[in-house]
């Protein structure tokens, strides 16, 4: 970053707006008047922090968390979320049971870890949203903020969707029995026959595609509208508003039950669970390890990646909350316990999910075995002869081990005929390993495991109930890595730009709620986050760890926190951790290269999921999806290096101005900014930005225009006091200027602007 020295003008009594990058240069205050005056940011909300030293009335209006426990139940909300229930199990489930826990926990601590305490300590330091903050570290990567908010608008708007779909599920789950309990009854002709679509699925399936969603068969046939998923996803995004819509001083009090309910219920889930038959089979299969897939490429990728969505990292999310921090706040701690309270959420919510699963295999594994035995009597006398049952078998009731023991028998003596007799194995472990994730796993397997709790419509309030708090969490946070870089930077009404926002993206949001819509949620799913997110999260690095440097970052974190972070930290932002981002990426690619986009689409006819290839136009619906999200980077990039757009523009955001003074200074030469983020030089220690000879004059009120410096371009600063909070006051204040000083301009301390 440089340091270039601009035209400083100031003005008593005018009104101007300028970068919070001016502001927060280290400028001090050279008479009393001065020191009075004010600046307008936002809002008055109660309870705000002080970024200003405390007596001035200059001070931003920021609004600040009432408590540190509200603090870190809204990072938890936001960083807990749905795939902690319905991706880590499956990911388990997938890649080794217990085994899989091991690269997990290792790519936490290499990567997750890592990246979300410089999430946390940039967003604390600075005091703004993602725009504000990478515009500030590096104007050139600004993009970086801009290209959070488009990923975290794609991401919200079928985020919603989903929940708008347990909402549903929610309403529905008020009767007895439940209405996905059994497959319906319709009338053919003279008779009342089973649903045949459903005969050939099941009836939790049925009720969800054809139910709830009433898809289409294709991506391609829109459908029209389904009214009450229209319904459900207007509900959603009304909850979201009316949380969000005063920021963190509304929705900071809607987390404290957003946040504590899904554990709630979890711990009854998993009680009630353990008491069923069968949970501890579920159990057993998911801490059985699997060393052999442990060592597998693909077990290690999936583990990152769900690291680095598990966090929330590059959303902008960690960076918008963490921004109404206290300077100096310990965020190293908060790093470490959000990170492993959610890899212990995803563990929790891991032994339900099995717990549940164990008890539905072993109802599976009964019907299997029924339904076989009726086969194995009807061969009996013919194809199979009543001696080769044993004789202590009571085909009245026939258990899992009569079965296995009976066609043990029978493999023995049939060898090469027993395949004609077309008998199931019916074995607990082969329902256990059918891997079952998304929407399945909470829409299908789960619920049609819970029609076979006692009071089942209980059960099923508290799943769908859960699963809204989970989803409102994440939802909060992916709103606010909108709507606080977007505030903070254009100065808007928060509660008009949250209001227009959520309208806007239930507008758009109304083609997943067509009868094609699933389609959608699963493209954006696919496209529209991992790729972007993942690029985002390595330029973020990049910029702290090589643009503006480690060794400047750590001084920073040492005057922020009053503590040096371990070395490992150093290590892993300018080595470890951007190479594994790196390799990550690099697979992703050769991922998507090798496979060509697909998606599962369901067939009524043969009333089951099929891999379909996109049509031409959803292929680039997908590549514009991607392109979409990255495009903020490289344009802001190039605006800034061919100086189509100023790179003091916008540094963090505009702020108003009352009361000022405006001088003028000459240019001086581009040189090395060695200021840092946080612990910056004192104005008296700071180089001079004249050169010798030159002097600082003040303009009187009603004075014509001023002479503008070389380039023609001038730099605003402010002659105030450095704050506490703001990111480039040093840590102990200079000595106050003398009586005689505050009125003569000429010994006034020079103004170091930095505009970058």
């Amino acid at each position: 970053m440089s340091k270039n020295g601009k035209a400083v003008k100031r003005e008593l009594d005018d009104e101007g707006t300028e970068s919070s990058k001016d502001l927060l240069s280290n400028e001090d205050a050279c008479d009393d008047s001065f020191k009075a005056s004010s600046l307008a940011v936002s809002d008055d909300v109660e309870g705000k922090d002080r970024d200003l030293e405390e007596g001035s009335e200059a001070e931003e209006e920021r609004p600040a968390w009432s408590s540190k426990v509200q603090y870190i139940l809204a990072q938890v909300g936001f960083s807990v979320g749905l795939g902690n229930v319905w991706r880590f199990p499956y990911l388990c489930q997938k890649n080794g049971g217990g085994a899989y826990l091991v690269p997990y926990l290792i790519l936490l601590v290499l990567i997750g870890i890592p990246l979300f305490f410089l999430e946390l300590a940039v967003g604390q330091r600075i005091r703004r949203g993602s725009i504000g903050v990478w515009n500030y570290i590096s104007p050139r990567m600004g993009g970086i903020g801009f290209a959070s908010c488009v990923v975290c608008f794609f991401v919200a708007l079928y985020y919603n969707v989903i929940i708008g779909w347990s909402l549903f599920y929610f309403s529905q789950s008020f009767q007895q029995p439940l209405p996905w309990h059994e497959c319906p009854l319709v009338k053919n002709q003279s008779l009342t026959i089973v649903e045949p679509e459903c005969e050939k699925s099941s009836a939790t399936t049925y009720y969800w595609y054809r139910s709830a969603l009433d898809i289409s068969d294709s991506i391609s046939q829109g459908g029209g509208l389904n009214w009450r998923m229209t319904l459900c996803l207007l509900a959603a995004w009304t909850l979201v508003c009316l949380a969000m819509i005063k920021g963190i001083q509304s929705s900071g009090k809607v987390m404290y039950f957003s946040s504590l309910f899904p554990y709630v219920v979890l711990i009854c889930f998993l009680v009630r669970a353990l008491l069923l038959t069968g949970s501890l089979d579920g159990i057993r299969h998911m801490f059985t390890p699997k060393l052999e897939i442990m060592l597998e490429p693909k077990v290690w990728r999936e583990a990152a990646t769900q690291v680095f969505f598990a966090l929330g990292l590059g959303f902008g999310g960690v960076i918008a909350f963490s921004s109404y921090n206290k300077r100096d706040n310990n965020c190293h701690f908060d790093a470490v316990l959000v990170s492993f309270i959610n890899f212990f959420t995803s563990v929790l919510a891991t032994l339900v999910v099995f717990a549940v699963l164990g008890f539905k295999a072993n109802i599976m594994n009964e019907k299997c075995v029924t339904l076989n035995t009726k086969r194995i009597r009807g061969y009996l006398g013919n194809q199979i002869s009543d001696d080769l049952i044993p004789k202590h078998i009571n085909f009245s009731h026939v258990t899992a081990e009569d079965y296995l023991a009976i066609t043990n028998v029978l493999k023995e003596v049939k060898e090469g005929d027993y395949t004609k007799l077309g008998l199931d194995p019916c074995r607990i472990e082969d329902e256990l390993n059918q891997a079952v994730q998304g929407t399945g796993l909470a829409f299908i397997a789960f619920t049609e495991a819970m029609t076979h709790f006692p009071a089942s419509p209980f059960w099923s309030v508290m799943f769908f109930l859960m699963l809204v708090n989970l989803g409102l969490g994440s939802m909060f946070g992916t709103i606010e890595g909108i709507i606080t870089p977007l505030v903070d930077t254009f100065k808007v009404r928060k509660e008009f730009l949250t209001v227009g926002c959520c309208l806007l993206a239930f507008s758009i949001g109304l083609i997943f709620v067509q009868r094609s819509g699933n389609y959608f949620v699963a493209m954006f799913d696919d496209y529209s986050a991992t790729l972007p997110l993942l690029i985002v999260v390595i330029l973020e690095n990049v910029a702290v760890a090589w643009v503006y440097g480690t060794d400047k970052f750590f001084e920073d974190l040492k005057d922020m926190l009053g503590f040096s972070p371990f070395r490992f930290y150093y290590y892993m932002w300018k080595y470890i951790t951007p190479l594994v981002l790196m390799a990550l990426l690099a697979t992703s690619f050769i991922q998507l290269g090798m496979t060509p986009p697909t998606y599962s689409a369901w067939i009524e006819e043969l009333a089951q999921e099929r891999s379909v290839r996109y049509p031409g136009w959803g292929v680039a619906v997908c590549i514009t999806l991607i392109v979409v999200a990255i495009l903020p980077v490289p344009v802001v990039f190039c605006l800034r290096f061919f100086g189509l757009l100023d790179e003091g523009a916008g540094g963090l955001s505009a702020v108003s101005y009352k009361k000022g003074r405006m001088i003028k200074e000459d240019a001086r030469p581009e040189d090395g900014d060695d200021a840092s983020l946080i612990h910056g030089k004192s104005p008296s220690e700071a180089p001079s930005p004249l050169p010798p000879g030159k002097s600082i004059y003040r303009k009187q009120s009603g004075a014509g225009e001023p002479d503008t410096t070389p380039n023609g371009r001038y730099g605003i600063g402010y002659l105030m006091a450095d704050g506490p909070d703001t990111p480039d006051a040093p840590e102990s204040r200079s000595s106050s200027p003398k009586p005689a000083e505050q009125n003569n301009w000429s010994s006034c301390p020079l103004i170091n602007v930095r505009v970058h």
